[in-house]
Formats: structure tokens, sequence, C-alpha cells
């Protein structure tokens, strides 16, 4: 992407209602990205192959822990000549932050049971499934429950709160976790995302329902957990909501002893890091 002045990326996050997005503008560097700051609304970006993203209007600033904060997030519009999914396959790149040293194929980020793109990053706590580890989960009696949750750039900065991001949760899936918790059973959610979208059809009797649409929920100790017992999940940074979630379910102490022990045995964080599982 370009402008005048400066070659720019363009992170494509949540796509909202009446065909807007929730886009970042990134300057790339020898160390990965950074946020650009100079965008003005009402800008338009050049794109490759003659398309273009017009900004309209920061996204959520009255969401930002700092007010008066420079504009990293903006809701803005696509231009594009052909289908979204065609334009990106041509033109689009996964994600890249500075601990990844060399660009790897989309093959890297995907889990082996996706079925629909839309996320702007990997799932990771899902990616370490194989074809044969659900297999062995499904021979040992583990029921094994699909739903959808588009995630959307996770480069959240300064406790900036989540924002929208689309979800579905199917009616046999609902009906398969309202049966496995009245029968004593346990929840297991692969990720923070799943948590997300569970927690966001489940009501205050534990009741799962099924719904798609766009989640604003954020999980924390004071809110709990009403659907999900126990999570996989990676290492999350010290400023993000994801800890909240993690608190939410296991408590302070115990993660304090969880993250001190990765820290101890220099387990990796991020997308591509370990893993651990919470089971309270």
């Amino acid at each position: 992407m370009s402008r005048a002045d400066a070659a720019l990326e363009v992170h494509l996050s949540t796509r909202l209602p009446a065909d807007l997005w929730i886009v970042e503008a990134r300057l790339p560097g020898e160390a990965g990205t950074t946020p650009f700051y100079d965008a003005t609304a009402g800008e338009t970006l050049r794109l490759p192959g003659g398309a273009a993203v017009t900004l309209h209007t920061p996204y959520r600033p009255d969401q930002r822990a700092v007010p008066g904060s420079p504009t990293r997030l903006w809701i803005a519009t696509l231009d594009l000549p052909c289908q979204l999914s065609a334009y990106l396959a041509r033109h689009g790149f996964p994600i890249r932050y500075g601990y990844v040293k060399r660009e790897w194929p989309l093959g890297y980020y995907q889990t082996v049971y996706a079925t629909e793109a839309g996320s702007a990053e990997m799932p990771s706590a899902g990616r370490a499934f194989t074809p044969e580890l659900l297999a062995r989960l499904v021979a040992r009696g583990v029921q094994v429950a699909p739903l959808l949750l588009h995630t959307g750039v996770a480069s959240l900065e300064e406790h900036e709160p989540p924002y929208e991001e689309f979800y579905r949760v199917p009616l046999d899936t609902a009906r398969l976790v309202n049966a496995t918790r009245e029968r004593g059973g346990r929840v297991v959610a692969v990720g923070t995302t799943v948590v997300r979208a569970l927690e966001t059809v489940t009501d205050e009797t534990g009741t799962a329902h099924p719904g798609e649409g766009w989640t604003t929920l954020v999980v924390t100790p004071q809110r709990g957990l009403r659907a999900v017992d126990a999570l996989l999940t990676g290492l999350h940074e010290p400023r993000a909501t994801h800890l909240a979630m993690l608190e939410a379910l296991a408590g302070r102490e115990h993660l304090r002893t969880a993250y001190a022990a990765a820290l101890r045995e220099g387990y990796l964080w991020h997308e591509f890091g370990d893993l651990h599982l919470l089971l309270p």
C-alpha cells in the first residue's frame, strides 16, 4: 500500500456491517512493522492492482486508555477490482511480527479444521492440532464441537479493549455444550477466541444458545465464566486483556505461578510459541 509520502502495509482486521472494515496502517521496517499515526480522516490509500482503502473515522476513540492518543485503528471502506478472497490471494500476505524473521506461507498459519476464511491473525491455540491428534481424541471419547470467531489484529496497545469480532455458534454446538455440563463433563475451549464466542451466547443460568453477530464481550474476573471449564491457550503479554480472561478461569495466583515457570524455563510467547492447559 502507498500514499504520497510513505510506503505502508494495511492490516485488515474486522469486517463490520454495511461493508465497513476496521483497518490498521503500519510502517514496514527491518524488525517488522510499527503503527503509522499520520493518516487522516477522508484519506484514500492506494493498494496494489488498482485497489484503494478510504479511511473514514478513527475506531472508537472513546475507548482509548489515554485520551487524545494517536489513531491506530480506522473505520474504512475498500474499493477492490475483484472479490476480496481473490484479491487477497493475489496481493495479500499474513501479518508478520518482528520475531518472525522471514515470510512464511499462509499454510503455516492455518488450523487443520478451519473451513471459512475471515480471521486477520492465526488462532494459535488450534494450530497445534493435527488430523491424527484429533482422531486420537475422538477415539478416546472427547467430543469436538465447531464454532466460528473471526479474530481481528491482536496487537492491542495500552490496555485497549478488544473490538467487535464476528462469531457464529451453531445449534448443535450449543446443545452439546449444554449436554456436557448437565452430565458433569468439562467444556475445554481451544483458544481465547472460543471462550469469547461461547461466553457471548451463554446466559446467566449457564445455558448456551446458538447465535451469530459481532461480539464486544470482555471476559473479566468480575464477570466470570458461564460455559467454559478449561482452556488451552498460548502465553499472553502482561497488558493483554486475554490475561483478565485467564484470571477469570484460573485465578491470579495460579497465573503468577504458571507464568513464573514459563519465564524460568524459557517458554516462547506469541503465535508460534508454546501452549499451556488451564484445568482449574
